[in-house]
């Protein structure tokens, strides 16, 4: 990796403490080996071979992604990859199956089109692929409705030459109120999930895995009986939102924008370099957009796409032009995907992180 000197380096820029990024790992493999389960953090936050890797070595078992280009990319360093994402249309078929035939590729859907496509395309390539038949536990956004449904499209898993049915995948992305206030949802999900799981044992079919969680609920997975393994990806930086729900400390933020301050000509405020197209539009956290690490008094009240507006009403402090600050983002994967490179801090040293599953990989036309 590239030495890099943070006080040249233009801004803004994604800053990441390594040290806090390896302790969040372990605390969380550490965590999940308590409750018997396996971690298989979502590599959507970092983007990054290298914050992968630390994951893996803190004991993560496997890779979750979201898009093929991450699926490429992480296969060249894990041999166990599970697509959260249905793979619709030939060309993402077709990358799919072009992963190496050592990976064990698992894939979440929730309709019979995309398993049977999958699987006609797996039979061509002479591959099987394991799908997990996702369940929408509350959110309302993807997942089959019912324990029948799960049961359907399991059995047709089972059923069908190229796929075969692993298990179950749900996401409580509804569950983003503070960690204390989380019980009763926990259990609403282990509920709708168990009678998923009964159904399933019913019909002859054993899940191998039941996989779930959350980071703002990362701390409470094991309230849900039957869950096998978490997907918990932003606790390896966390962010605002993680502060505001309670499952993160201060010490624990291993992700800020450096921004610099280029305006303080209205009265009680200072606009920062760093706007929508470094931070992200996001509301999540509360008011505003970020908070500042070492003045968390200080809002980012207003986004445009270079301009960061803080609100200094609620402190003394007075910025001067050019001075540096680091901002806590809303929504830290939101953020990484618009960084070209990660500027880190590893011990004394500082260094460029490359972001190799940045972006959706070959146009093809």
């Amino acid at each position: 990796m590239k030495a890099a000197d943070p006080a040249t380096i233009e801004t803004p820029v994604g800053y990441v403490e390594l040290d806090r990024a390896r302790a969040n790992a372990t605390r969380v493999a550490a965590y999940a080996r308590s409750h018997g389960l396996r971690w298989r953090p979502h590599v959507k936050t970092h983007k990054s071979l290298e914050v992968a890797r630390i994951q893996l070595e803190a004991g993560a078992q496997g890779l979750t992604v979201a898009t093929l280009r991450e699926a490429e990319v992480m296969a060249s360093l894990c041999d166990d990859v599970m697509l959260a994402y249905p793979p619709v249309g030939w060309t993402k078929l077709e990358r799919l199956l072009s992963l190496p035939e050592s990976v064990d590729i698992k894939v979440a859907l929730d309709g019979v089109e995309v398993l049977t496509s999958l699987a006609s395309a797996a039979v061509e390539r002479g591959r099987t692929v394991g799908v997990l038949v996702e369940l929408d536990v509350g959110l309302g956004r993807v997942g089959v409705q019912t324990a029948d449904d799960v049961v359907r499209l399991a059995e047709l898993a089972a059923g069908t030459e190229g796929v075969a049915f692993r298990g179950v995948l749900f996401y409580p992305g509804h569950i983003r109120m503070p960690r204390g206030e989380q019980t009763g949802h926990m259990r609403a999900v282990a509920t709708r999930l168990h009678a998923a799981l009964g159904a399933l044992t019913a019909a002859g079919l054993h899940p191998e895995i039941v996989s779930g969680g959350s980071t703002p609920t990362l701390w409470n997975s094991h309230l849900v009986e039957g869950l096998t393994e978490i997907r918990s990806g932003s606790c390896i930086y966390f962010d605002r939102e993680a502060l505001h729900v309670g499952v993160a400390d201060w010490a624990d933020v291993a992700y800020t924008v450096l921004a610099s301050v280029v305006s303080t000509a209205v009265p009680g405020r200072a606009v920062v370099d760093a706007g929508s197209k470094a931070l992200a539009k996001e509301s999540r956290g509360g008011d505003g957009f970020g908070i500042l690490l070492d003045h968390p008094e200080v809002l980012v009240r207003s986004l445009s796409e270079e301009h960061g507006v803080l609100d200094l009403g609620a402190t003394e402090w007075r910025p001067k032009i050019g001075e540096r600050v680091r901002i806590v983002p809303n929504h830290v994967c939101a953020s990484v995907n618009l960084q070209d490179g990660l500027l880190a801090r590893d011990g004394d040293v500082h260094r460029l992180i490359t972001l190799e599953a940045r972006g959706r990989g070959p146009w093809i036309a």
